[in-house]
């Protein structure tokens, strides 16, 4: 049972790019990234966080290569992962030739900074070669020289001027296959930045607040503008910049998707706040109804509330739902129909058994 928006988000329309197995822009869903905090150097490490980030949720992933070694690993990394690599390129052209060579389905560089044009020229050939896509990648901390001369300081014109030029760079050597992203900590010269670029490419938009900062003023702080731009239909894949772990990156980036309806993955959980009518600890039980629940990745909405106040009007929307009452008499919902009372002492176990059930049921139909 789906929740009806109360609107549907009219996206953007942007040419299709392909990311490996992924396809970006045009009427694809859109995708999250997370990139790797591991040296990729440590081959094993980084295979493990690529396979935690992934199984999380996230469709394309970011490795760094900062270096020649670095580069070379993509060839045995990618042996024992099943998700498109971005190579994080900056400077050095040879690395963007050694990712693509060695694996990688993109190329994140910033043309400007490459160098010389016989420099790009030699990265677009290895792209050409390798069925590889690349995303122009620009933000306000490095912007060229003369561009910040010209503006004064990073703002969206700025941003947008940059992108455009090094656009320019790679179509004038027939090359397409490419996705922009206009980055700032800032997050209204992003939007306006993202909003201005929009109106004049139809390039696919990788969203994102750059540094963003920890978990929670991260979260607030990407949720706020990388929301903003996708309500307005802008945006084709996104990635949420914490200094945490990058598995929470991917957390938050399908969180904003399934609170726009434009993503349904997992179990969407409706909870209240709890108070002193509550008939059992709301907040305990949805604490580890998230973690019992976390391997199921078939949409299911879930309503845990602690009263009949809200609790069966909640109930009447979702999948599965459990209201609180007196005594530890809990009543469970499906379909939005009344079920069964349950004990407080066996509520997280049925609730668990009848979202698997209900997940099971929709994957075989």
């Amino acid at each position: 049972m789906s929740i009806r928006p109360f609107r549907d988000i009219k996206r953007r329309k942007t040419r299709e790019i392909d990311v490996g197995k992924v396809k970006v822009g045009g009427n694809n869903p859109i995708s999250v990234q997370s990139m790797t905090n591991t040296l990729t150097t440590d081959v094993k490490a980084t295979i493990k966080q690529i396979n935690e980030i992934h199984s999380e949720g996230a469709d394309i992933i970011r490795v760094s290569c900062p270096d020649e070694e670095s580069s070379r690993a993509l060839k045995e990394i990618i042996k024992h992962i099943d998700v498109p690599i971005v190579a994080d390129i900056h400077f050095h052209y040879k690395r963007a030739i050694e990712a693509a060579e060695n694996g990688a389905s993109c190329l994140r560089i910033n043309p400007g900074n490459i160098g010389d044009i016989y420099k790009i020229k030699e990265v677009v050939k290895a792209a050409k070669n390798n069925n590889c896509s690349i995303r122009v990648g620009v933000n306000a901390g490095s912007l060229e020289k003369d561009i910040l001369e010209k503006f004064k300081e990073p703002c969206p014109e700025a941003l947008v001027e940059s992108a455009l030029r090094n656009i320019k760079i790679l179509e004038d050597e027939d090359f397409n296959n490419l996705k922009i992203s206009v980055k700032s900590s800032d997050i209204f010269l992003s939007i306006e930045a993202y909003r201005q670029l929009s109106k004049i490419t139809d390039y696919p938009l990788h969203l994102g607040i750059t540094e963003a900062g920890s978990f929670i003023p991260g979260s607030i702080r990407s949720s706020i503008g990388l929301g903003t731009l996708l309500l307005e239909g802008i945006g084709d894949t996104i990635r949420i910049s914490l200094s945490d772990d990058p598995v929470k990156e991917v957390k938050i980036g399908n969180e904003i998707l399934k609170s726009l309806n434009l993503r349904e993955r997992g179990v969407r959980i409706i909870s209240c706040p709890s108070c002193a009518r509550q008939g059992f600890q709301v907040i305990e039980t949805v604490k580890v109804l998230e973690k019992k629940l976390s391997h199921i990745k078939t949409p299911i909405t879930l309503s845990v509330i602690g009263c009949v106040v809200n609790g069966p009007g909640e109930a009447a929307t979702t999948d599965v739902g459990i209201t609180g009452g007196k005594k530890g008499n809990n009543m469970l919902y499906l379909s939005g129909v009344q079920s069964k009372k349950v004990l407080t002492s066996e509520m997280i176990e049925k609730v668990v058994s009848e979202v698997e059930k209900k997940a099971s049921d929709l994957e075989n139909n």
